[in-house]
């Protein structure tokens, strides 16, 4: 009787996020709830009770999802109101052990209760980050917060821009009408031709998860509805990861294009950028490429006097982890809090406002233009096996020379961390690659792995977002694997008891640990690691054991003491 229950209420929940979903996007993406939030935010950090009331009731939804979104992102709770200065929390900065400075500095130009914390700013190769006035900075620029703070002035970031190999996102482009031609040139074929190139060319999605793109492409374009999305996840939370806010900001058009390809083959009508709220430059740059496209003719209805209509919009981000989850960050868009959906149904079959959707990270997208206009094959044959094309990779401040490389998918990390980046400013014992649920790679595997899927899941690690956070040998294990539990138990969506209770459970042990006279239980940690692994709905607690794994595997000298014998 109490599974019956249990499934009764389960079904109950996803009928009421479904009628949500239909409430939201009645008036479509014109007037979007999630902006609303956001732009109630403005002017205190946090909306007016007042105000939400009557944007709600505008939208026909109950106080629970209002409240319940509203509370939950980072700049939109309560706890944001009055924010003047945000400090970067991320792996990056932790490691670098720049952050105490900053905060010191700020201190003597704010107000404890002024001062708040983001993650991560993408500012991982030279770190020192904050944000201030709407902006992004790092590196020295924390010695001039006086003149930043009452002139507004903006300053430029360095970093190295670099391709081994294959230059498919880090080449230069042409202007935007003769860029274009590649789509122009696809209208005049049939959507099946381009998704035969695609899938000849054996694209995985960059974002971490290494789907087939052409799957998720063909799926969606199956589906019968008059109303399809595509949906570009630009919310790229992974710390230590800014390959994407490169190709926002310096490739724009790249990914553009992908998504008006992605559309014209599925047969969707609307594109949506979800950019995270911490890459407020990438917002700025995108949106003004937006407008060049749309001077040219190419968005909007009937283009180039085809039959194909689609339009593009931004929507800014809000500070969450768990919007980077393709079904959470559709929830985002819904204003619905970003809890993890159960599947099936897939997004291409039922994902934004319940009609067929494909989600796709900034850098699969980008990749595109160069298939459709070089030709499947062309892209499969640069890479190895099934990890075809190339990849870039984000080397934080650790390195000699930092900054986004792109390497065809194959080449040896040895060569990424040597001939590319430089090697080491300071002796580093381990390697953080993927994200925070990515592998921690020690200092002796660097000459046994190659940048590709298959490569890392022999060895127990993953590629991921191939994003580099060094940890340094003098930056304790412990404290890292314990800021791994932390960082997932503050980001947990909260759907599931694995990931919400499992992760807060891990982070507790570790500081008692560490605080008190405890030892935790090597077999209660694996129980708990293999729950999470094996219960959570995403890959936010399914991928937190990895890391913590590889920690206990190959630093086992030095965290051992802090365990039973």
């Amino acid at each position: 009787m109490t599974k019956s229950i249990g499934a009764q209420v389960g079904s109950t929940m996803i009928f009421m996020s479904k009628n949500i979903s239909e409430l939201s996007g009645r008036k479509g993406l014109s007037r979007n709830l999630f902006e609303e939030y956001g732009n109630l935010a403005q002017q205190t950090g946090t909306p007016d009770i007042e105000a939400l009331e009557k944007l709600r009731e505008e939208f026909l939804v109950g106080k629970s999802t209002a409240y319940g979104s509203v509370s939950f992102y980072d700049f939109l709770k309560p706890e944001n109101k009055g924010k003047k200065v945000y400090v970067c929390n991320g792996s990056s900065c932790m490691t670098a052990q720049t952050q105490n400075r900053v905060i010191s500095t700020l201190n003597g130009y704010f107000e404890a209760s002024e001062i708040g914390e983001m993650c991560c700013l993408g500012r991982c190769h030279e770190n020192s980050s904050f944000h201030i006035n709407g902006k992004n900075y790092s590196g020295n620029d924390i010695d001039s917060i006086g003149q930043i703070k009452s002139e507004h002035i903006s300053t430029a970031e360095k970093y190295n821009v670099v391709s081994f190999g294959t230059a498919i996102l880090t080449s230069e482009y042409e202007d935007v009408p003769h860029f274009y031609k590649i789509f122009t040139d696809s209208l005049t074929k049939t959507p099946e031709s381009l998704l035969s190139d695609i899938r000849e060319s054996g694209l995985r999605g960059r974002g971490g998860a290494g789907f087939s793109m052409a799957f998720k492409l063909e799926s969606c374009k199956n589906e019968i509805n008059e109303t399809k999305f595509i949906v570009c996840n630009a919310d790229e939370g992974d710390p230590g990861a800014y390959s994407d806010r490169y190709i926002m900001e310096q490739r724009p058009h790249n990914m553009l294009m992908g998504m008006l390809i992605a559309g014209y083959v599925t047969g969707a009508n609307y594109g949506v950028v979800y950019i995270r709220g911490e890459y407020p430059e990438s917002v700025s740059i995108v949106h003004d490429a937006i407008e060049d496209i749309r001077n040219e003719g190419l968005l909007g209805n009937n283009i180039l006097n085809s039959t194909f209509s689609f339009d593009i919009k931004i929507i800014k981000a809000q500070g969450a982890y768990i919007c980077g989850e393709e079904t959470a960050l559709l929830s985002s868009i819904e204003g619905q809090r970003p809890e993890v959906r159960v599947r099936p149904p897939y997004p291409s079959q039922q994902g934004l406002f319940n009609k067929p959707t494909v989600v796709s990270n900034v850098e699969t997208l980008a990749n595109l233009p160069f298939i459709i206009k070089n030709g499947g094959k062309t892209f499969a044959a640069i890479g190895t096996g099934k990890s075809t094309g190339t990849k870039l990779i984000s080397l934080d401040g650790f390195f000699n020379r930092p900054g986004i490389y792109e390497v065809d998918m194959g080449t040896p990390l040895s060569i990424v961390v040597y001939n590319l980046g430089g090697g080491f400013r300071s002796p580093v014992k381990a390697m953080h690659i993927g994200g925070p649920l990515g592998g921690l790679v020690p200092f002796s595997k660097i000459e046994s792995l190659h940048i590709d899927y298959e490569s890392f899941a022999r060895e127990g690690f993953l590629l991921g977002h191939a994003s580099v956070v060094c940890i340094p040998e003098s930056y304790p294990m412990i404290d890292y694997i314990e800021h791994l539990f932390q960082f997932t138990a503050h980001e947990s969506c909260g759907k599931c008891f694995p990931c919400r209770l499992g992760s807060t459970r891990g982070y507790e042990m570790i500081a008692k640990a560490k605080n008190e006279d405890y030892k935790m239980d090597y077999e209660l940690m694996a129980d708990l690691l293999e729950t999470l692994e094996t219960g959570s709905l995403c890959a936010l607690g399914g991928g937190l054991p990895l890391p913590v794994k590889n920690a206990l595997k190959y630093f086992d000298d030095e965290l051992s003491g802090y365990f039973n014998k």
